[in-house]
């Protein structure tokens, strides 16, 4: 018998093929290694001078507070400054706040009118309108007026002075401006924010009205009688408070502004524009904060 030859099974190499390398990286050329160095030295600059401004803005706020207090205290207040200030104020922010006023209303009646007749309660008109009123439109148009006519103003005299040297003469006779110029002011904006704030309550709401018995056909009755279903008196008393935070950080925001302006006419008018802008983004960012803290611990009730 011939003998059976097996051969054995081939043996794999079990040892692993090296891995083909990854290409290396393109080297970053020195313009693009530049530029990001310039962005980020920028972006860095940027947010420390942000920083370093509100910390300024804080301590003037603070400063202010506590010249007011202890002026009164020791009789010393420049009473006759706040009052030709808060009258200047009047006189460039009553007819605009009028004339703002009107289509807050009419638009709120309108909007909110044309959709709960969608829904066949036009009764509710009146409700929906005086809370956007009350609540929301009458604060929010306050805090606009006040920072676009009055931040300007402020800014724009207190800006002049100092780049007349004015402000350093006060230093030097030992008059601290903050107490002298600062403090008057706001205590004018203080008082001239709740009085702007219901001239625009009473106006929008009037101004509502008349759309919503008008074109809407809404009887006078269920309009108030819903109104005063909805509208409480907590509601006038945050919109008065909000009103007057929104001067107080307006007023703020253009004295610091002011007083820190170099640089000529040009200085002044960028001290103005910055002012401007600052206090209404921040009316904005501060209005969206309370609303939304009301709304947590005060929401919207039947009275």
């Amino acid at each position: 018998m011939a003998a059976i030859h097996i051969e054995p099974p081939p043996v794999h190499d079990r040892t692993p093929e090296p891995s083909t390398p990854l290409p290396p990286l393109p080297p970053q050329s020195d313009g693009e290694a530049s530029a990001i160095a310039i962005a980020r030295r920028n972006f860095s600059e940027t947010v420390g001078e942000a920083l370093r401004t509100f910390g300024r803005l804080v301590d003037m706020a603070w400063e202010t507070l506590r010249g007011i207090v202890t002026d009164m205290l020791a009789l010393r207040f420049p009473g006759r400054e706040m009052l030709r200030q808060a009258w200047y104020l009047v006189t460039v922010t009553t007819i605009p706040a009028i004339l703002m006023a009107v289509p807050f209303g009419v638009v709120v009646s309108v909007q909110i009118g044309n959709l709960i007749h969608q829904l066949g309660a036009d009764s509710l008109v009146g409700a929906a309108g005086g809370l956007g009123v009350i609540q929301q439109a009458a604060p929010i148009a306050t805090g606009l007026l006040l920072g676009g006519a009055g931040a300007s103003a402020i800014a724009a005299d207190l800006g002049a002075r100092t780049i007349r040297d004015e402000i350093d003469a006060l230093r030097t006779m030992g008059i601290n401006p903050v107490n002298r110029l600062v403090a008057p002011r706001v205590v004018a904006m203080l008082m001239i924010a709740p009085l702007l704030n219901v001239l625009i309550i009473f106006v929008g709401i009037v101004s509502g009205y008349a759309i919503a018995i008008g074109p809407q056909h809404v009887t006078p009755g269920s309009y108030w009688a819903t109104f005063g279903s909805f509208a409480v008196v907590t509601d006038v008393w945050i919109s008065l408070a909000k009103a007057m935070l929104f001067g107080f950080i307006v007023v703020i925001v253009a004295c610091q502004r002011g007083l820190e302006a170099k640089g000529g006419p040009r200085g002044v008018a960028d001290g103005v524009n910055a002012a401007v802008v600052l206090s209404v983004a921040a009316v904005i960012v501060v209005n969206l904060v309370i609303t939304q803290v009301v709304t947590m611990f005060l929401p919207v009730r039947v009275a």
